[in-house]
């Protein structure tokens, strides 16, 4: 997923710190940190030292035991269990911190949900799986769902990075809508596909702050290599004491639980599982959202990215910098046609239209005459837009939606304009202008764009 650059938090930022310390403590919980049968291990151990180093001192106030030695591997101990901790509650905190931008881009918007034909305003929030809404051009759409009526062109570059619009309808396979995208034109009908907290935004807040996060088929691995070590050293340290005992050494349960601990892979267990979240954290600082574990680890391996819109590396919004006429058109025809044809196109491409005819061009307000002059709206279904005014029809559009039309009127698409437009990236009325309205008009002042 492509998404605007949020504000990169440090690693130390006094914030995360403060509540990931209150995490690591938490997260002592037996039930979490069993999770992880190394740390279990380890925080097994720590309690066993701290109730040996009480049981000294309630038995000896006076120091006779040497209780500092079970004091100093209690400390260690914990210190472990709790670092560890730390760093899985850093390495979320991270995540958590780019959620929280993610958050705001789901604002509570309100919705037009039909109830026995009837339009009632709700939050978005109160929406309910089966529930029917009305968007119309220029709302956004409340939630996640399926068009069950009409057709409209939908701005979907919040989600997907994709910069031109996309045609959603009704009865196909291009009927799904998701919340937080905006109509641009038309109006459709939504039914509500999900419950709240079970969204896309919500799903990819939760993979973002880790909450969701699946083990990569090498981290399952290592983790079972890990259990598989660990069981290995407690048997190996367990019948320490006895073969202790029969040569006439004496080993403290404390400096047995210090070696178990030196043994088994600590060190590797406690950072397993922030090493995962940490790698998800950094691609996500690049703007890159990974799905699964085992997209991380191919995210290493990657030194070749290929891209098949360029919406997804730039802007995010088409814009028109060039207006290219056809032979024997002057630009300034083009540019004063082009942006009467863009005044009702709300896309992005038809306001940007609009921008470049006023700062490149000087074509600035003027006055229209709404009782004369008729604007034609960009929609879905004609993918066009435009205007009549004093005896002209001026249109801008789709290159296939302009051809029907002039075909329409009796004329025909020159063949020198496929020759111009060849490499354009604009959309907008430079790719059928003057000469061929001329064939096709009717009458020597109209004109089709």
């Amino acid at each position: 997923m492509a998404a605007s650059k949020a504000k990169q938090v440090s690693l130390f930022d006094p914030a995360i710190v403060r509540q990931a310390v209150i995490e690591s403590l938490k997260k002592l919980d037996p039930r979490l940190v069993a999770k992880n049968p190394v740390m279990f291990v380890v925080e097994v151990g720590s309690v066993l030292t701290t109730l040996l180093w009480l049981r000294d001192r309630i038995l000896h106030p006076a120091g006779a035991a040497p209780g500092w030695f079970t004091l100093t591997v209690s400390v260690w101990l914990w210190f472990t269990v709790v670092f560890a901790n730390f760093a899985e509650a850093v390495a979320e905190g991270r995540g958590k911190a780019q959620a929280d931008t993610l958050r705001r881009m789901r604002r509570e918007i309100k919705a037009r949900k039909l109830v026995s034909g009837r339009e009632e305003m709700v939050d978005a929030s109160a929406l309910r799986k089966g529930d029917a809404v009305v968007v119309e051009a220029g709302q956004m759409i409340p939630g996640d769902g399926e068009i069950v009526e009409g057709i409209a062109s939908v701005d979907e570059s919040a989600i997907t990075g994709e910069s031109a619009p996309v045609i959603r309808e009704s009865g196909g396979d291009r009927s799904a809508v998701t919340g937080g995208t905006k109509v641009l034109s038309d109006r459709i009908v939504v039914r509500i596909g999900v419950d709240p907290g079970e969204s896309f935004l919500d799903r990819m807040i939760a993979l973002v702050e880790g909450a969701a996060r699946q083990k990569t088929p090498n981290e399952i691995a290592l983790h079972i290599l890990l259990v598989g070590l660990t069981l290995v050293f407690l048997f190996a340290c367990v019948t320490l004491v006895p073969i202790a005992r029969y040569s006439g050494i004496g080993l403290s349960a404390t400096a047995i639980v210090a070696l178990l601990v030196c043994l088994i892979p600590t060190t590797i267990g406690g950072l397993l599982s922030a090493i995962g979240i940490a790698g998800m954290d950094r691609l996500l600082r690049k703007n890159v959202l990974a799905m699964s574990g085992r997209a991380v680890e191919a995210a290493g391996d990657v030194d070749t990215l290929l891209l098949d819109k360029t919406g997804t590396i730039t802007l995010g919004n088409r814009m028109a910098t060039e207006l290219i006429p056809a032979p024997n058109v002057k630009v300034e025809d083009l540019a004063d046609a082009a942006q009467l044809a863009s005044l009702a196109d709300e896309t992005p491409e038809g306001r940007s239209v609009v921008v470049l005819a006023k700062e490149r061009y000087g074509l600035r307000g003027r006055e229209v005459d709404h009782g004369k002059h008729t604007f034609i709206p960009f929609t879905a279904q004609t993918r066009m837009s435009g205007c009549d005014i004093a005896g002209r029809v001026i249109r801008k559009g789709a290159v296939d939606a302009v051809g029907k039309h002039v075909a329409g009127l009796g004329g025909a698409m020159p063949p020198e304009l496929d020759a111009r437009r060849g490499g354009s990236a604009t959309r907008a009325a430079p790719r059928s202008r003057s000469r061929m309205a001329r064939a096709c008009s009717a009458s020597s002042t109209s004109r089709t764009w």
